[in-house]
This record gives structure tokens, sequence and C-alpha cells, in this order.
């Protein structure tokens, strides 16, 4: 079995990653290669940088996140830039908690989840790879062991920082298993993971009663004591706790500020210093990415409360919002449902669009600006041109409001609701109305909304089926006109003949009389009127076309039905409103003759090729 192959394969190279050296042999790897001695907020940073930036108009994207995170590129480089960039520089941002604070089903989870997943590959790779002290449960630096004293001369030879202490097991072993030998001590690579709790620690907070601090920092082991004969003494103690197995990697907080007040105190020390107290022992160091996150809600409550200031001024707060792009809102729905059971069901084109819009619509703030309403600036953030308004308008509006998108509809309610369409019996595909339907039926049930919300979601939906009409019905429109495409192509013909004569102050012939006649004006406007072509901008459209058929010409390419764009729109919307009668015939007769049930099946074709449908979501659209 292939599987097989790849489980073996993986085991071969697992071990080929393998190595364990004396600490001398170490120093002579860091010679040749200082990065495996960086701190853990610069792995991260690597780490991230590894998958590829890309930037575009002064603004950075990171590829890293593509495939999971969508439409929070804005949040995500203040993200990498101010906190990760930062603390992988030493600044002081990485001697703060990494708070991520937005509403519910926003992504946060997914955002941490991400860095502990890429830690954990990063450290399969020789930019990214981590060695630590054999046998020390907290993977300790190798570089620890270097005394203080001879710190300054070692970081100029090896050209790195040392920071930290050696913890309290490895002081110990150092004495009596390699009686102070540093020279000997034993090396290994450790392979950053979750499931063998290296370099990754998680703490969720449960019941303050019964959950004990040891979750954090590790606990005396009662049974050894009469072993060693004291509770000082490191072979009596684990140091399995949470932050010290997330040495040299990350440390998540889940709902960080539902904690009780105590587990939050040793994070004082910690983020400021780089070392917490544990049993009875000096501070231990640990050099660790501490990252949290929270609600908006929880928040608030928090930074009322006087008695956490301290902790309050050690953390970097980053606003994780909804995303606010309809096209990245698919993405997200896309990528729950090819996640579960019901991928094999059919969601036809704009089903999810149209969710999307709906969703993006509840999350939107009104904005000042004249002539802007929620449509036209929910086109703009996806990107799409909206005349009158230009680049800065745009940004403008994304600087309006810092709370937008803390608020509205979560995707979670959506997938519930595409959820409760999908499990439908006999169902073959689900269309956008069954979307809609499903979220319109689902607000009755919704706990968290007023009256008004709902009256206002409802009004959302309506705009969102006004959307989804006009998507599908341009898209028969196109699948129509292309049976008729002969025609599109005549009429075309027929528009260059009147506006070159109309340009050129000339006469057309008519090609069946020969007569010479004036430029049919009535014509031109019929098609121009169809994309918004005023009166008085209609000469210098006309003039535009003439200028890309003499460009086209100079070039030796023919200019066609499909070279302009706008063109080819207006003559497609005046075709099909010529033929909308014929059309609205040919799909509304129950027993369609044989040239309607031919043009049926050839408009079904089209959809199904060139759009995305099934012949049954097809036919059911027409």
């Amino acid at each position: 079995m292939e599987i097989l192959k790849r489980i073996s394969a993986y085991k071969a190279e697992s071990d080929k990653l393998a190595w364990t050296g004396t600490f001398k042999e170490y120093l002579e790897l860091l010679k040749e290669d200082p990065t495996p001695a960086m701190t853990a907020h610069a792995r991260v940073y690597e780490m991230i940088k590894s998958y590829g930036v890309e930037e575009e108009n002064g603004r950075k994207s990171y590829k890293f996140f593509e495939q999971e995170i969508f439409g929070l590129d804005r949040a995500l480089e203040k993200l990498v830039e101010e906190y990760f960039h930062s603390a992988a520089r030493r600044l002081d941002v990485r001697k703060r908690i990494l708070l991520l604070m937005g509403p519910v089903s926003g992504g946060k989870s997914t955002l941490v989840t991400m860095l502990k997943r890429g830690l954990e590959q990063f450290a399969r790779t020789e930019q990214g790879a981590v060695y630590a002290i054999k046998g020390c449960p907290m993977h300790e630096d190798p570089l620890h062991l270097i005394p203080n004293e001879l710190r300054a001369e070692a970081e100029k030879e090896l050209g790195v920082r040392i920071e930290g202490n050696l913890c309290p097991s490895c002081q110990m072993r150092l004495r009596t298993e390699f009686e102070g030998d540093i020279e000997n001590v034993l090396v290994e690579r450790v392979f950053i993971s979750e499931e063998n709790r290296v370099g990754i620690g998680t703490f969720s907070p449960s019941d303050p009663k019964s959950q004990d601090i040891a979750d954090l920092t590790g606990s005396i082991d009662f049974s050894t004591i009469t072993e060693f004969g004291s509770e000082s003494d490191p072979r009596a103690y684990r140091f399995d706790g949470e932050l010290n197995k997330a040495n040299r990697g990350l440390m998540e907080f889940q709902e960080m500020l539902k904690c009780d007040e105590k587990f939050l105190w040793n994070l004082l020390s910690l983020t400021q210093e780089g070392n917490f107290k544990a049993g009875r022992f000096a501070l231990i160091s640990a050099d660790e990415l501490i990252i949290a996150h929270t609600n908006e809600t929880e928040y608030k409550a928090f930074i009322a409360n006087k008695k956490n200031e301290a902790l309050q001024s050690r953390m970097i707060v980053m606003p994780v919002p909804y995303n606010l792009k309809v096209s990245e809102e698919e993405k997200i729905y896309a990528k729950l449902i090819s996640q579960s059971d019901m991928k094999h069901i059919h969601i036809a084109p704009h089903a999810l669009r149209s969710a999307a819009i709906f969703s993006i619509l509840t999350r939107l703030k009104e904005t000042k600006k004249q002539g802007m309403d929620l449509i036209k600036k929910m086109r703009m953030y996806d990107g799409e041109e909206v005349e009158g308004y230009k680049e800065a308008d745009l940004k403008e509006m994304q600087n309006e409001y810092l709370e937008e998108g803390m608020s509205g509809i979560d995707p979670r309610y959506v997938i519930n609701r595409i959820s409760s369409a999908l499990i439908k019996q006999n169902l073959q595909f689900i269309s956008a109305l069954d979307v809609l339907r499903a979220l319109k039926e689902g607000l009755d049930q919704h706990p968290s909304i007023t009256k008004e919300e709902r009256e206002r979601y409802l009004n959302f939906i309506s705009i969102a089926r006004k959307e989804y009409d006009a998507l599908a019905k341009k898209e028969v429109q196109k699948a129509f006109v292309y049976s008729f495409e002969e025609s599109a192509r005549t009429l075309f013909e027929n528009y260059l003949d009147n506006i070159e004569a109309y340009c050129n102050w000339s006469k057309i012939r008519d090609p069946l009389t020969g007569e010479e006649m004036d430029p049919d004006e009535r014509l031109m406007r019929s098609i121009e009127e169809q994309i918004g072509v005023s009166e008085n901008a209609k000469k210098a459209f006309r003039e535009e076309i003439l200028i890309r058929i003499s460009s086209y010409s100079r070039k030796g390419k023919k200019f066609d039905y499909a070279s302009h764009d706008r063109l080819r729109e207006a003559i497609e919307k005046k075709l099909f409103n010529d033929l909308k009668d014929i059309v609205k015939i040919t799909t509304s007769t129950k027993t369609p003759d044989e040239k309607q049930l031919k043009r049926m099946n050839e408009v079904i074709n089209r959809l199904v090729e060139e759009h995305g449908y099934t012949p049954v979501s097809a036919n059911e659209l027409l």
C-alpha cells in the first residue's frame, strides 16, 4: 500500500534528521551556521517568512496563511510586522504576551493552530533545526552550559546571543553525571511536537477550585521524596507543566482571560524577565512565545479590573476581526464544506456567494462618505471598481471605524444553516435560494440578535437575493446569446459601421438597396444605454472604440466581438432584451417543440461547461 511506503519514508527521514553529539561538536556546528541558536520568537518569524512574502502597493501578504485564513491580510500584516518581526529582532515586544482579541469564529484558534503546525514542520528543516541538552525535561538550550563570566567572549566568537540559565535538572546532572565537564555534555536535535510535548504547550482554563498551578509549572513527585530526601532536589520534581514543555517554542493560552488570577501571575516574570518560579528552586529560564486569545467582552471586563494593570501592560493586543471581503468569505465556506462528508452534494454557482454577501453586509458599518452605500462599500472592499470613487476613498473607509468587522454574523452560523440545507433528504444540489431560505429561517432561532437586528438582517437577505438574481440573469443571458452568436456578431458589425460613419461625418450604405443613409443614432444609443453611457459621453465612447480598432489594425490584429469587454457586454444585453420574449417562451413552455428543446439544451450545456452548473441545477435556474 502506498500509505505504508509513505510512513516508512517518513520514519527514514526522521532517522536521517536525528543528530546526537557532545557540546563541543555542537559549538563546531554553530560556528558554521548560528541559526539553531535563534530565539523562539525569531523561529516563528523565520518559519512564516520561509513560505514566501508578496508585496503589492506597499502591503505585504504572507503565503503561510493563505490556505487556511481568508480576508485578514491587513490584520495578519500588522501581526507579523509589529509583533513577530519586532520580537525576532529582540525588541521589547518579545517581552509581551500576544493577545489575539476578536469575535467568535473569527479565526483566532485557527491562527494559533497554524503557528503550532508550522513550527512542527519548520523544526524538521535545516533552517529551523532545534538542538537541546539530551535528557533535559525542558529541552534546554545547550548554550546555557557556558558560565556567565565567559558568555561575552563566546557570543563574540560564535556570533550569537546567550540568554537564560540552566534548569535545576541540568544543573544537577552537570554536577553528578558529567562532574562539571561541560565539553562532554550530550546534545541532540529535537523536533517540536505538540503531541510529544516538545516546544509546544497548551493551557485551557477549567474549574478554578480543581485546577492546579502545577498544570503550568510542574509539581513535586511525592513518591520520590523518600528516595531523594528533599522537595528542593530536582530529581524529586516533575518539570512537566505547560510552561516547562513549551520552552524553545510556543505556549498557547486558550481563553486566557477566563483563567483564575493565580495562573496569570506566573506570566508577569516570564514575559518581562524570561523566567518563572516553580517549586523550591531559583527562577527557571524559559524561551517561549506566549500567545493567548479571547473575545471582546472578556477583554473589556479584564481591562476594567484595576488589579490586572500589571498584566495588561505586558500584553500586545492584536484585533482579529471578521473578514470583510465577499470573495474571501466564499473561500471560508468552501473550505469548511470540503472538510465535511457532504462535499459530494453539488453546490450551485453563487450559492456560497449569496451567503457571503449577507454575512459581509451584517459586519460593515455605514460610511459618512457622500453617495456611498453599503453595497458599493462591499464591492470596493472586495476589490471591485465603483464609478466615482478611487483607492484613496477605499483607504479612508477602511480607517473610518477601528471596530469594523468586530461584530455581525459569524461564519459558524452560516455554515450551520448551510449544513441544515445540505442534509435534506434526496438533495442532489443546493442553490443560492436554498441557502438564503435557510439563513432566513435561522434568524428566528438565533438567540442573541435583537428584533431591530433581525429586521436589518432580513433586509440584507433581500439584498443578497437581488445580487444573486443579477448574477444568475447575466449568466443565463450570456448562455442564450451564445445560441444567437451569429446575431450578436451581426449587431456588433452593424454598430461599428454606424459609429465609424458618425465619427467621420459620413453616410452608410444600405447593403440591400445600396441607398446612402445617416448613421442610425437610435440603434447606437439602444446599445450604449445598456452599459450606462450617457448622452454627453457617447461621442467619447465611440471615438474610444475607433481608436482601439485603429490600434489593433496597426498591430495586424483583428478587432472582433471579444476585443472590448464593455462593448461586448452592451451587445449581449441589447440582444438579450430583444430576445427576451423568445427566451421567456422557450423557458416557460411545458411542452417545448423541437427547436425550443434544442435551444434549451444548448443553453444548459453552456451553463454546465462554462459556469460550473450540473444539468439539474442549470435546468432549475432556467
